[in-house]
């Protein structure tokens, strides 16, 4: 889905896209995507190759979306920890986890290749390092359950082999991947149309109807007919419970610095704090290197305090990276953090025909996770069997991370409190130009935007999802939902980010 741009990230000013028509026609293919992001694609490029026809819509554009504001970590280093997945989902869950997520490096090694796609694809080392105040047990204890889950050259080191900053001691993960993720996708478009796929932008479903086939009806009112859906939206737009309520939807931030070219290393970097910090460099931007740094997490629509979370990540990277000459991007995604840690991919959970399939969940490890979703999709949709299926399961309730399900739902009750509580200010008078704010208006909650002109923008405040109250980000202008992550439009209220699919309400309504 769509997303605001006035931050755009270093992909978005890199990158030529290619200019995709929106679907003027009624469509059949055996398999219809919802979704032109890492997932969707991706899982286009693999049924093409295998025989089937396929037709992908997207309601933007390749810029859009989560994909378009990743930092691109190709990594089997999985960011929630190997000795947690393994309390929750057992040391044979563990080492299925490590299989796919190096198999999913390897599949984008292989297109990369097979395809002449240029986007700076390229190995290196990964280093998960303890942050300052951690025990250093955790790095021994993650080594251990890397060790069982089969990843067998992982291996301590004394430090990180960098000279102008101190970072020990590490784990080492040998070949791990970056890439452009925006050079990719773009290429990775071209060669589904060269194979016979159908990509389609600026094409927004607006109605799923399931059955034995499935219809796909979009706002310009045509429809994609097909044998099976694949919702790869970031977050499911297809229902309203399922998957939400196993799945929380968190903000993340990035800054891009402008460095000397060579004078950081081709690698990438984790702490292990809980809002981990996450580094790698890209070559060649403007006559410079682009270190990238992201962290500073917090729930989507609790926290409105960017400016300091830039600042906090400006302070840590001047301090580690004294080569930092200044800072050319600030931006900011989102990412769903499932509460069992794994993402959902697989059949959508309550729909009596098996046809319809989700893929969400990203957590911190979302560019493979999103091909690990091309590689399981297109072996459920053609019949083979893989043995990611039950680890992956959309419908797989995990009884050990039950207080994590607890948590996360009862932080979404405690909003509905917030339609007692009153505005953010006390008159739309009180809003400056390119500011929005929540304001009560009798019974009802509004959000209000003032454009840089001064005129006024008012829409409902109710979250057209499940009703909860929408808060404002004064860092992307658009209203974000505090319980599962749909955000708005700042003026028209319309989508950007599911899993609400309607445009918040008029203000008067």
């Amino acid at each position: 889905m769509q997303s605001d741009t006035s931050n755009p990230s270093v992909w978005m000013a890199t990158a030529d896209v290619p200019d995709l028509a929106p679907l003027r026609k009624d469509e059949r293919a055996d398999v219809c995507i919802v979704g032109a992001g890492i997932s969707g694609l991706s899982t286009a490029y693999l049924l093409l190759r295998e025989g089937r026809d396929v037709v992908v819509i997207d309601d933007g554009t390749l810029t859009d979306g989560a994909s378009a504001r990743t930092t691109a970590h190709l990594s089997n280093a999985f960011d929630d920890r190997y000795y947690e997945v393994e309390r929750l989902h057992g040391e044979a869950g563990a080492r299925l986890v490590a299989e796919s997520h190096t198999a999913a490096i390897d599949t984008i090694e292989a297109i990369v290749a097979e395809e002449g796609i240029d986007c700076d694809f390229e190995r290196c080392d990964g280093y998960l390092v303890a942050a300052p105040g951690r025990s250093v047990e955790e790095l021994h204890q993650e080594l251990a359950a890397c060790h069982r889950a089969g990843l067998g050259d992982v291996r301590l080191v004394e430090r990180v082999p960098i000279g102008f900053y101190d970072f020990r001691p590490a784990l080492c993960f040998p070949r791990q991947a970056q890439f452009h993720p925006l050079k990719y996708l773009a290429q990775l478009t071209e060669a589904i149309r060269r194979r016979g796929g159908r990509v389609y932008a600026h094409t927004r479903a607006v109605n799923i109807e399931g059955g034995e086939r499935v219809h796909v009806e979009t706002a310009d009112g045509f429809v994609v007919a097909a044998d099976a859906l694949v919702v790869a939206t970031n977050t499911p737009v297809n229902d309203r419970f399922a998957i939400h309520t196993k799945q929380a939807p968190y903000r993340t931030y990035v800054v891009g610095a402008r460095v000397p070219p060579g004078a950081v290393p081709t690698l990438l970097l984790w702490d292990t704090l809980d809002a981990y910090h996450y580094v790698r460099v890209q070559r060649n931007v403007g006559g410079h290197d682009m270190l990238i740094v992201g962290g500073e997490d917090h729930k989507t629509g609790q926290a409105d305090d960017f400016e300091k979370r830039y600042a906090r990540l400006e302070a840590w990277t001047r301090e580690r990276f004294p080569m930092v000459e200044g800072f050319d991007f600030h931006w900011s995604g989102q990412v769903m953090e499932p509460v069992d840690y794994l993402a959902f991919i697989g059949p959508n959970p309550g729909d009596e025909e098996d046809n319809i399939y989700v893929v969400t969940g990203d957590s911190g490890n979302g560019m493979t996770h999103g091909t690990i979703a091309g590689m399981l999709l297109t072996d459920l949709i053609c019949g083979h069997r893989n043995p990611w299926t039950v680890l992956y399961d959309p419908a797989r309730i995990t009884v050990k991370a039950a207080a994590e399900f607890a948590k996360e739902n009862l932080n979404v009750a405690a909003r509905f409190a917030e339609y007692a509580t009153p505005g953010e200010v006390k008159s739309t008078d009180d809003i400056a130009p390119g500011t929005g704010a929540v304001v009560r208006r009798g019974f009802r909650k509004i959000a209000a935007y003032r454009d840089e002109s001064g005129m006024l923008h008012c829409r409902s405040a109710v979250c057209t999802h499940l009703r909860c109250i929408v808060h404002w980000n004064s860092d992307e202008r658009t209203w974000d939902c505090p319980c599962h992550g749909s955000r708005f439009d700042k003026i028209d209220g319309r989508p950007l980010n599911g899993p609400a699919h309607e445009p918040l309400g008029p203000a008067e309504s």
